[in-house]
């Protein structure tokens, strides 16, 4: 079966990218991910990719032309469409609009609560917490112009329990939620993607 050609766009750890690698061939079956890009050099993610034997790519804001780069190197690389796992960059209009419905992202909350311009890694579970929340969780959508402001695709609930921290509620969320409905998220686009190609 022809697969859908994913590129993780990454800037840290790669947990998320992890939970992508390990579910090819199980919940991932209609795509697979032939490049990971990061914007920061040394990121673990990398090594976790050339680990599975992906092919990766350092794009750095400094060097200028960041996203024309980016998208030399989604488009030399044939990729059909982007996962943002943990990638600490907010892409312009003119980037979500040139790659429309073909990018998605993981938000480690139930949009539209703790979302937007400045809320990613801890300040998300610190806002939860002092906000007094019971319930939280992760939510994958898609990508446009507006910081997790695209359509969903799915969402998890975790409870919040009396004694979390930032932390915990972070590792928990990451375990119960993000890990769980991100590859889903991304079988739902490939598996799309290859079924319209099939119908062309």
């Amino acid at each position: 079966m022809l697969k859908a050609k994913i590129a993780v766009l990454v800037s840290g750890g790669g947990t998320n990218l992890q939970a992508l690698i390990d579910a090819q061939g199980k919940v991932l079956n209609s795509g697979e991910i032939t490049l990971v890009i990061s914007n920061k050099e040394g990121a673990f993610a990398l090594t976790r990719a050339a680990n599975a034997g992906i092919k990766t790519a350092v794009v750095k804001k400094a060097d200028g032309n960041f996203e024309e780069r980016i998208a030399a190197l989604i488009d030399e690389n044939n990729i059909d469409f982007i996962i943002l796992a943990g990638f600490m960059s907010i892409l312009t209009e003119k980037f979500t609009n040139r790659y429309a419905n073909r990018i998605i992202n993981v938000h480690p909350s139930l949009i539209p609560s703790f979302c937007g311009e400045g809320y990613y890694g801890l300040r998300v579970h610190k806002e939860a917490l002092a906000y007094g929340v019971k319930v939280t969780g992760a939510t994958v959508h898609f990508v446009n112009e507006i910081p997790d402001g695209g359509e969903i695709i799915f969402q998890k609930a975790v409870e919040i329990l009396d004694d979390d921290t930032p932390e915990t509620l972070q590792k928990r969320v990451m375990e119960q939620a993000e890990w769980i409905i991100l590859p889903l998220a991304a079988e739902k686009v490939a598996n799309s993607i290859v079924r319209s190609r099939e119908n062309d």
